[in-house]
């Protein structure tokens, strides 16, 4: 079985429409945070034009159309969350002790993940935590698309390019009060991955 696993979209639907554009699966799990960002209806026009799987992300809980979505779902064996399987808001990352990997996702599974927009596969003995990245807002030193195949259980890491000129331009005449700090941010810089896990592992608990 083929699942394309495409996280934290953060309401960017120039990402996402491109990602789709590409995708060959037999499934698609929308991992969540999908909302917090600056055209979620539009984004949320895309993601209900095709068939697919959604569980919630900590960005989508105020939302009442999302509130009520799953935490988890599995396909083919494998789990699929946002950050845990019991809790949206946790943080790991490439860089996250053994230990702390171990006490949030047990001693065995495969979960592919998201929530710090990263691309990252972890092998804890009989353990393995895969996150698929960012569609919409990666932290991976590069502007891009970064989302996940798996295959049987196993992930390719995938990366789509998207107009990136057409995004800012949309974004700067759109009335969003966080534009402008949006894409000095993630659009005209990339944000760096190394920066961010550090960041992220700062504010781990």
């Amino acid at each position: 079985m083929r699942v394309a696993a495409l996280y934290d979209v953060h309401a960017m639907p120039w990402a996402l429409e491109a990602v789709l554009a590409e995708v060959d699966a037999d499934a698609i799990v929308f991992g969540g945070d999908f909302l917090g960002g600056p055209f979620a209806e539009a984004t949320v026009e895309l993601i209900g034009s095709v068939e697919a799987t959604l569980i919630r992300g900590n960005a989508d809980e105020s939302d009442p159309r999302f509130a009520a979505l799953p935490l988890t779902a599995v396909l083919d064996g494998v789990t699929y969350c946002h950050a845990t399987p019991t809790d949206n808001n946790p943080i790991t990352t490439a860089a996250t002790p053994d230990e702390a990997v171990l006490r949030a996702f047990g001693a065995s599974g495969t979960f592919v993940i998201g929530h710090t927009h990263h691309q990252f596969d972890r092998r804890i003995g009989d353990l393995r935590v895969i996150n698929a990245g960012s569609v919409g807002m990666a932290y991976e030193s590069e502007v891009a698309a970064f989302w996940t195949l798996v295959e049987d259980g196993e992930p390719t890491f995938r990366k789509t390019p998207f107009d990136i000129e057409r995004a800012v331009r949309e974004l700067r005449a759109a009335d969003w009060e966080d534009a402008h700090a949006f894409i000095d941010e993630n659009l005209l810089v990339a944000v760096s991955r190394e920066e961010a896990i550090a960041a992220l592992e700062g504010r781990r608990t």
